[in-house]
């Protein structure tokens, strides 16, 4: 997907923010859901388009992801190692349990075979990957 320099830095951010505790792989593959959500037209991501409207989308009242509502790690500056690894994603680095996850959380607990009836795709550490349902958003396995 084509991106900007503050796509990097927001991604770069978010991935630290959400992950950072799950090494460079386990950033590696949040990053991968924000770009999946970018280029997927389906579901609850039909008007998300770019980096940033995944980044700040709001959903029931709230932003879709913690780490912008908390203000954690999200609003510190992104680290060289960070924005290397949200390059590496944007440059289209893909593998599982993220290559096609639009979804992911920790569950302090077992990850579910489901979540709001997606299937799992997978988990990393303490993260649960899931991957939108057959034949309900083609857009984010082309």
């Amino acid at each position: 997907m084509k991106y900007r320099d503050a796509d990097i830095d927001l991604i770069a951010r978010m991935m630290r923010a959400e992950a950072e505790g799950e090494g460079n792989q386990g950033m590696l593959y949040v990053g991968n859901v924000i770009v999946n959500r970018a280029i997927a037209d389906c579901l609850d991501f039909r008007d998300v388009r770019t980096i940033e409207d995944v980044i700040y989308q709001v959903q029931g009242g709230n932003y879709s992801f913690e780490a912008v509502q908390k203000g954690n790690l999200f609003y510190n500056r992104a680290r060289p190692n960070e924005q290397r690894l949200a390059k590496q994603v944007l440059d289209y680095w893909r593998q599982q349990p993220g290559k096609y996850s639009l979804w992911y959380f920790n569950p302090y607990a077992p990850c579910p075979p489901t979540w709001y009836g997606q299937p799992f795709a997978g988990q990393f550490k303490n993260h649960c990957y899931y991957e939108p349902a057959a034949g309900t958003c083609a857009s984010v396995y082309t």
